[in-house]
């Protein structure tokens, strides 16, 4: 059964050539006979506005349009892309996949003819309440700009940046099983940043560490702020920049949202992809200290720990009803109760650990000219019980902190070190004065056995990335991350030496 469609803007029409108007035909025209063969068709369009110091940068829009077909012949199995989408040109790249399948023959990392493959047809959007369509270009730069103006609340703000992103990307996959796919994603990234300097020191404030994207319309740009934040990132630029620098210690530490982000991505996530646990990213991102052994039995953290990978939250830019190989997609835990229970992999990799009913809907590629690996989609902390207010009362000496500013951590995932932007004491449970230059650093499985409290649905914060890179050639991602505020006991804090 086809899974039900929730709306979509009805103005922009999904892939409109007439060479494809009906991909299950015209798949069956150019397969290879005696094949097993899909098409996976993907057309993406990018605008881009920004306003940097009170001046509008020359606005942007692309358009990429183009299909990648796979053949499996035998027990090989093979890719090829072409952005030429008339009946010839699909025809010609179905013959040099192929070729790739009998090269690869029995060589492949399994027998590609017992590989998984799409088996039911679906359709998925998501709702839009406000159209990208139904907003002139204009009155999204007159927008821009009042947010850039805002951003100047003080004259020691040097720079002063805002910007708005969309994509919207519509994916079509057909199979010679007869299968069809059709998903389209509308994402709006809202960025802004004010840079602050008073001669000796420097200091950047954003709304997020660009943990602000979102699916939907124009209304993401009221879910986050994005008209009244301005004046408060201002603010607290001049703040951070008159702050003393953080002290440095071990302390107990209240980490908010937007930091768990970039905690959560680096540290579990990556880290748990079958992938890099199968070695086949080292030569490019690392690979990771977890091993195969470790999918259900390691102890990641305290029973008050559970990740799931979700693809049903409203608005987090992964949801989807499908990955780009055809898997349906469902919510699964990866960490349940602070066991590990299974890594981040999509049907393939499964496979490959002869563990198919692990198998999550990750498998995802950048574009129509990469195939799919595995990749984080929905990867969110699930939230706990404790307010704010508990979370913070609880810390008789310790820090908050929140909002990305750097990031390092070594190709195995378990060394890190990372620094943000927000950074405040806290004294006998309550928050006391800003503090600059603020960073953390600890090992991954110590740090996540350190988790003390979770933070409940009132300090949970659906967010998501646009930058997420990984694979050889390189392909950069969306991931979503919905967090909620955590407490760790004992984490090494440090300020900036000199």
């Amino acid at each position: 059964n086809p899974t039900s469609v929730t709306g979509c803007d009805p103005s922009e029409n999904a892939m409109s050539e007439e060479q494809i108007s009906d991909p299950v035909q015209l798949l069956g025209n150019i397969s290879p006979r005696g094949t097993w063969c899909s098409l996976r068709m993907v057309r993406s369009v990018t605008e881009s506005f920004t306003v940097r110091d009170d001046v509008l940068l020359p606005p942007s829009i692309s358009e990429d349009h183009g299909a990648m077909v796979t053949v499996i012949e035998g027990e090989g199995m093979g890719v090829a892309a072409t952005s030429d989408l008339s009946l010839g040109g699909l025809y010609q790249a179905a013959r040099v996949a192929q070729r790739w399948a009998r090269a690869c023959g029995s060589r492949g990392v399994i027998d590609f003819s017992t590989a998984p493959k799409p088996e039911v047809s679906g359709e998925w959007s998501h709702s839009i309440d406000q159209p990208w369509s139904g907003v002139s270009k204009s009155q999204i730069i007159d927008r821009v700009r009042s947010a850039c103006q805002g951003l100047r609340t003080d004259d020691r703000i040097v720079q002063r940046t805002a910007s708005v992103r969309r994509v919207r990307t519509e994916t079509t996959i057909v199979t010679t099983d007869a299968v069809r796919i059709d998903q389209i994603h509308d994402r709006v990234i809202p960025w802004l940043q004010a840079v602050a300097s008073d001669g000796q020191d420097v200091q950047s404030r954003t709304n997020g560490g660009r943990s602000d994207a979102q699916l939907g319309g124009i209304e993401v740009l009221d879910r986050c702020g994005f008209d009244d934040l301005p004046q408060t990132i201002g603010s607290n630029a001049i703040e951070t920049l008159l702050a003393p620098i953080c002290p440095t210690g071990v302390m107990d530490a209240v980490i908010g949202p937007e930091q768990m982000v970039l905690q959560v991505h680096e540290s579990i996530g990556h880290a748990l992809e079958l992938d890099r646990i199968l070695g086949d990213e080292r030569n490019y991102a690392g690979t990771s200290f977890v091993k195969i052994e470790d999918l259900g039995s390691l102890r990641w953290g305290p029973e008050i720990l559970n990740v799931v990978i979700d693809p049903t939250v409203e608005g987090e830019v992964c949801s989807a009803g499908f990955d780009d190989e055809g898997l349906p997609a469902r919510k699964t835990p990866l960490i349940k109760d602070g066991l590990l229970v299974r890594g981040i992999g999509g049907a393939l990799s499964a496979q490959r650990l002869d563990r198919k009913d692990d198998a999550i809907a990750v498998s995802r590629a950048c574009s129509w000219n990469r195939p799919p690996i595995d990749r984080m989609a929905n990867l969110n902390v699930e939230p706990g019980d404790s307010t704010l207010q508990q979370l913070i009362g609880a810390v008789e000496k310790g820090i908050w902190l929140d909002v990305n500013s750097s990031w390092s951590i070594d190709d195995h995932r378990w060394k890190f070190q990372f620094g943000v932007e927000d950074a405040r004491l806290i004294e006998n449970g309550e928050l006391k004065g800003r503090v600059k230059d603020a960073g953390y650093r600890s090992t991954t499985i110590p740090f996540w056995n350190s988790l003390d409290a979770v933070g409940d649905a009132a300090t949970w914060k659906v967010r998501g990335t646009p930058n997420c890179g990984k694979g050889e050639p390189n392909q950069m991602v969306f991931v979503g991350h919905a967090m909620p505020a955590c407490r760790f006991r004992g984490l090494e804090v440090f300020g900036r030496e000199g």
